[in-house]
């Protein structure tokens, strides 16, 4: 029975395209700190003709980007658009994404939906497209210099609601529990923040970060800096960071018997983080709805060319997914099909 719901979540049918998105709105747009506010959005009923997007990602090797994708396939499908998607291969190659955006759109795109590899690298780049056209950028936050619209959450809440949930457990005066903390990739545009978040939110407690490991998201590097930290860290309390961190854990814990000693918690939701708390080997992650945040990252584009935006910024509302917790209606908007596979190039077969 378990395996049947599992299956059911993963395959479930996206919300309707009339439905309206509960989204988080900052006060002061590309301030994630600041006073924010909850707003119930209608998107777009369709496009005003067949827009071609230029997307560019920092990578596909986990699953969150591949969620984010198949939002940007089911809205541009929605609203009649179509768009070439480019992906850098990771977060160290800078110059890489800065060629495939300027070739992208110079193919004649017109907006630029962005998640960066870098949170300022690509200023210049970014300024001098966005005098023809305007810029979106998506997921990962970045510089505001030439930015129309950002679509985005805040990444220190991210990384406060995986610290909270381990500061909760073992509170100031308690017995001190040891932490091996694996953010991502140093300079990336959310990982400065997921720390700022983390950090504060155990800063009072028993919690003590034994080591820190940084690293791209690809789950080979994340297998051999796991592999690092229970080497060099006999009596580790906890595994927390990014996915591909918490999902190498997941196996490496089992084959070292070590599942029942150590806890995993994960700074955000893939495929397999999903599955590693529903069957309660993960004990907590949060969800940033990536495959809404695709559907906004396209809608809002398309706002932006029509001259229709009326927000600058805004995300989902974060939630947190619990192991033993999980909400059906939470993995809608956050995990693609299970049969969906990568889409770079989506003509419209709509014709206006």
């Amino acid at each position: 029975m378990r395996w049947l719901l599992l299956s059911f979540l993963v395959f479930a049918t996206p919300a309707a395209a009339d439905t309206e998105w509960q989204l988080r709105v900052p006060r002061t747009p590309f301030d994630y700190l600041g006073p924010s506010d909850v707003v119930s959005y209608a998107p777009l009923d369709t496009a005003t003709a067949n827009w071609s997007i230029c997307v560019a990602y920092p990578h596909l090797k986990d699953s969150y980007w591949l969620s984010v994708n198949h939002g940007m396939v089911e809205e541009a499908a929605r609203l009649g658009v179509s768009f070439r998607l480019v992906e850098a291969g990771g977060y160290p190659n800078i110059e890489r994404q800065r060629r495939q955006i300027l070739d992208c759109v110079a193919e004649g795109a017109d907006a630029l939906v962005l998640g960066a590899v870098a949170f300022d690298a690509l200023s210049d780049t970014i300024v001098e497209i966005s005098v023809d056209i305007p810029v979106i950028a998506a997921v990962n936050d970045i510089a505001d210099p030439g930015i129309t619209a950002k679509v985005g959450v805040s990444w220190t809440e991210m990384g406060a609601v995986s610290g909270r949930y381990i500061a909760e457990r073992h509170p100031q005066g308690s017995r001190p529990v040891k932490v091996a903390w694996f953010p991502g990739p140093q300079g990336a545009g959310w990982v400065r923040f997921v720390e700022r978040g983390f950090h504060d939110a155990i800063k009072d407690s028993a919690v003590e970060i034994a080591a820190t490991k940084y690293g791209d998201t690809g789950r080979e590097i994340q297998v051999l800096l796991v592999e690092e930290a229970l080497e060099d860290i006999t009596d580790l309390d906890y595994i927390v960071g990014a996915a591909p961190a918490a999902e190498a854990a997941v196996s490496l814990l089992r084959t070292r018997g070590l599942r029942d000693r150590i806890g995993i918690v994960s700074d955000y939701m893939t495929h397999a983080v999903y599955r590693g708390i529903y069957r309660e080997k993960i004990l907590v992650a949060p969800t940033d709805f990536p495959v809404l945040q695709g559907r906004m990252a396209i809608e809002f584009a398309v706002r932006a060319i029509e001259g229709k935006l009326l927000y600058r910024h805004a995300g989902p509302v974060i939630e947190t997914v619990r192991a033993g917790e999980v909400i059906p209606s939470q993995m809608t908007e956050t995990l693609a099909p299970t049969s969906f596979i990568p889409v770079f190039q989506f003509t419209s077969e709509k014709r206006r």
